[in-house]
């Protein structure tokens, strides 16, 4: 979704360092879908209208856009519908149903049950049999750009052994995929992991704010709440599930055999390169670049989408039209490819040393941070970007 200057939203989709007004293509009779869908102030429209209809359009668009844009110049819309991307303001792309996130990297799980259960297993026994999550708020999901308020809450004192109130101390990021539904489902009919394809529209990055302090203290018995509940960031683009068919690659082993339910056939591993970068306002006054922090690659997580829809739905609950489902945290089997502060300084006792000589534990206001990701680019393959989503960590507010 983006807007022009002094214009209203509308469905755009990237072209370089353009992006081609969609709303405009399909009123010229362009596109196989609705024009109406196009113009909405969300995808959500285009997205109900369901896989048939999305394929049609991506190939549709594909066509218009080669042999030198001749039909869109004959309708009179080149130049005028392709805006350059940093003269239009990207929104948010979908207006978010629910919002669940997944715990689905092997070595993120293991690294915080070291963390947080040294000397045990670092696995909770049912961690390898089905697709871990909590229920986020979808309401604090935002788009790029948008500022992150520190948050306050109750966080356990380790000297004073007792609950004091106050803005999170270990403010902390979780580098995330997420994907977004498109048609919903029934209730009371489960979404089985063959169809999958059928649902899933397309990715996006997230970040996934955490408040580890606050996290820590309250997600006994019942899991993750303020802790996380304050802000989530995607990223402005939706890369359809077509574009990233020629990066899709075998999942890993899984071990022991999940349930029936759970087994998805076909490629459902996806080869997209992910980065953290990380830039202080130190930095900023400095005029020095942002720090790349970490380096990962989506391949690395344990649980796929179509086991991960599967299971949300096995006991009947319901999709709908932009339901967003987050990977969790992707960390790979190195310290340089850990997707969260928590595991790379390991606990905040080995913190990262920054190229303006300050150190970082957790973050700290001022703070900006920005998920990249892309597939492609090498050995011949075409590059596929999904973007980036960054915030800034503001102060918290005054409180009595």
């Amino acid at each position: 979704m983006f807007q022009p200057a002094g214009g209203q939203l509308r469905v755009g989709v990237a072209i370089g360092e353009h992006v081609l007004d969609l709303a405009a293509v399909a009123a010229a009779g362009l596109l196989p879908a609705d024009p109406a869908a196009f113009a909405a102030p969300s995808l959500n429209a285009f997205l109900a209208l369901g896989r048939a209809t999305w394929t049609a359009t991506r190939r549709r668009v594909g066509e218009l856009l080669t042999a030198g844009n001749t039909e869109l110049r004959a309708a009179g819309l080149v130049p005028g519908a392709l805006h350059p991307q940093d003269a239009v303001h990207l929104c948010l792309p979908v207006e978010v149903a629910d919002y669940v996130d997944f715990y689905s990297s092997l070595e993120h799980a293991t690294n915080l049950g070291r963390l947080f259960r040294p000397g045990g297993e670092p696995l909770l026994p049912n961690w390898r049999h089905l697709p871990v999550a909590y229920h986020g708020r979808a309401g604090t999901v935002v788009p790029s750009g948008t500022p992150i308020v520190r948050p306050c809450g109750q966080r356990l004192s380790p000297r004073a052994g007792e609950p004091s109130f106050g803005p999170s101390t270990r403010l902390d990021i979780e580098l995330e995929v997420g994907f977004v539904v498109g048609v919903g489902s029934r209730l009371g009919t489960p979404v089985p992991a063959a169809d999958a394809a059928e649902h899933i529209f397309g990715l996006v990055l997230v970040n996934d704010w955490s408040a580890r302090d606050i996290q820590a203290w309250e997600y006994q018995p019942l899991g993750p709440f303020l802790g996380k509940s304050f802000a989530t960031s995607i990223s402005p683009w939706v890369v359809p599930l077509d574009a990233l068919a020629p990066f899709r690659a075998p999942a890993r082993p899984q071990d022991p055999p999940v349930l029936p339910y759970l087994r998805a056939e076909g490629d459902w591993a996806l080869d997209l390169d992910l980065l953290v970068e990380l830039h202080t306002a130190g930095m900023a006054a400095r005029g020095l670049p942002p720090e790349v922090i970490s380096r990962t690659n989506l391949r690395h997580v344990y649980w796929t989408m179509p086991q991960q829809l599967a299971h949300a739905t096995v006991n009947g609950a319901s999709l709908r039209t932009g339901d967003l489902f987050a990977s969790g945290t992707v960390s790979g089997p190195e310290p340089g490819t850990y997707g969260s502060l928590i595991e790379l300084t390991w606990g905040g006792t080995q913190p990262l040393r920054l190229p303006d000589g300050s150190e970082r534990a957790f973050l700290e206001d001022g703070d900006t941070v920005t998920l990249r990701g892309w597939c492609g680019g090498d050995g011949g393959r075409p590059r596929v970007g999904f973007g980036a989503v960054s915030g800034q960590v503001q102060p918290a507010p005054l409180s009595g």
